[in-house]
């Protein structure tokens, strides 16, 4: 994100093409990242993870030597398989490790997912003021190669697979609404929320995810099991990861931009690149510090209690912002970010492991990952949307216009609060495990879910 007015310079292109520089990989990666936990299912997860790895690695090595613009959407759509590597992880740590280890793994390996987020905005600024956009790949290149070298010797193999074939028809079928989704929602600003390719992309994507929803449901070996989509633990843990995603998206995008806003309109700091996101590093330090606790709670108490409190935590957070006039109280909200995303999103992935039968880790975790990356897309256009509604004679936004933002993430983090509360505590899951496990119970349970 700290890289796009740099790129749009260096790739002589306009801000809405520059734009498809970040909404090539978020595509690719939701596409890509649901078929990848399911053949991580069937075929192995270190494999599937090697394969993901390295498709990483091809794609920063194409974007750190490109010069053009479409070659540069090109290797951001490669990266994209990037997006697989978590609900990978999830699974071969639920499959590895004992039982009474998997919460903690997951809740930090949840919590490095927020940390190497922060890290990227941090880190950008530095790269950008000494050195060319040429080693924003150049490094993750390096890390990836190592990375994945490691996989390969370090990572055991599960023996745990879910035998089928893939629904490719439901691949493609998921492909295409979540691409007609995401780029309404992404253009939307440029194409103004009214006009006529929007809404025919929104309606689009409507058909076609009802038409998936069925196909799925007939096919014998489903890409993604909408009885286990309906299960209680993972619709409502996925309506909270929505609305979490549309405030942590929201955090990383409107503070650097916030910060770095001239003196001169009367709020802003002026900060520069590099300066904007050393206030981002409290968000950091507090994921590396609450992701561990989360994972603790989830053992003692179940994955919802962190799950609540991090939803409550990230929402004062943007209460804070929304009134917020000095830089302590910045650095106070950023604080809260870390803490609340660190609990949620740790929680998050222990509800849905919890929820479902070991051999569909990859494709729930997954899709979870998906549904988080929508509800991020969504905030990063209501944001550009409001901001762009509110601006000085100088170009940029009013005060007004951030207060209205950070007061409507709020409010959706609000929804989000009472989302984690509707999910399934750990009795009400033990009890759906017991029931199923007793003889002519099964049936008739599943039937109901």
């Amino acid at each position: 994100m700290p890289a796009l007015p740099v790129l749009q310079h260096d790739l002589h292109t306009s801000p809405s093409g520059v734009a498809w520089v970040f909404t090539a990989y978020l595509l690719a990666a939701s596409v890509v990242t649901p078929i990848a936990g399911r053949l991580g299912d069937m075929y192995g997860k270190k494999r599937v993870l090697v394969v993901t790895l390295a498709g990483l690695a091809a794609g920063s090595l194409l974007a750190a030597v490109v010069t053009t613009l479409p070659l540069m959407i090109v290797a951001r759509a490669i990266q994209g398989l990037g997006g697989a590597i978590f609900p990978l992880a999830f699974g071969i740590i639920r499959d590895e490790l004992p039982r009474e280890r998997v919460a903690g793994a997951i809740a930090l390996v949840s919590g490095i997912l927020g940390i190497g987020g922060g890290l990227g905005i941090v880190l950008a600024g530095p790269v950008l003021q000494h050195l060319s956009y040429h080693w924003l790949f150049w490094i993750p290149l390096v890390v990836t190669a190592v990375a994945a070298a490691a996989a390969v010797v370090f990572v055991p193999e599960s023996t745990l697979r879910e035998p089928g074939t893939i629904h490719w028809r439901g691949g493609l079928l998921l492909s295409a609404w979540l691409v007609a989704l995401l780029v309404a929602v992404s253009e939307g600003p440029a194409w103004g929320f009214g006009s006529a390719r929007t809404l025919g992309l929104l309606v689009v994507s409507a058909v076609i995810a009802a038409a998936w929803v069925r196909a799925e449901g007939r096919s014998h070996h489903p890409l993604v099991d909408m009885q286990m989509m309906r299960l209680g633990g993972v619709w409502t843990t996925n309506a909270t990861a929505l609305l979490l995603g549309f405030g942590m998206y929201s955090a990383f995008i409107l503070i650097p931009q916030f910060v770095q806003t001239p003196s001169s309109t009367g709020y802003g700091f002026g900060a520069s690149v590099s300066q904007s996101g050393l206030f981002l590093v409290p968000t950091t330090i507090a994921l590396l510090i609450a992701s561990p606790i989360s994972g603790r709670l989830s053992t003692v108490f179940g994955s919802k209690v962190p799950l609540v409190v991090g939803s409550i935590v990230t929402t004062l957070a943007f209460v804070v912002l929304a009134v917020a006039g000095t830089r302590w109280e910045i650095y106070l909200a950023s604080t809260l970010v870390g803490v609340g995303v660190g609990f949620a999103f740790a929680s998050m992935a222990n509800l849905i492991v919890e929820a479902v039968p070991a051999g569909q880790t990859g494709v729930a975790t997954g899709m979870n990952t998906i549904v988080r990356t929508i509800g991020g897309a969504i905030g990063a256009v209501v944001a550009a949307s409001v901001l762009a509604g509110h601006v000085l004679a100088s170009g940029e936004p009013e005060k007004r216009g951030y207060t209205i933002t950070f007061s409507i993430c709020a409010i959706v983090l609000l929804l989000g609060v009472l989302a984690s509360l509707a999910v399934p505590g750990r009795r009400r899951r033990e009890a759906r495990v017991v029931a199923l496990a007793e003889p002519g119970v099964a049936t008739s349970s599943r039937q109901a879910a």
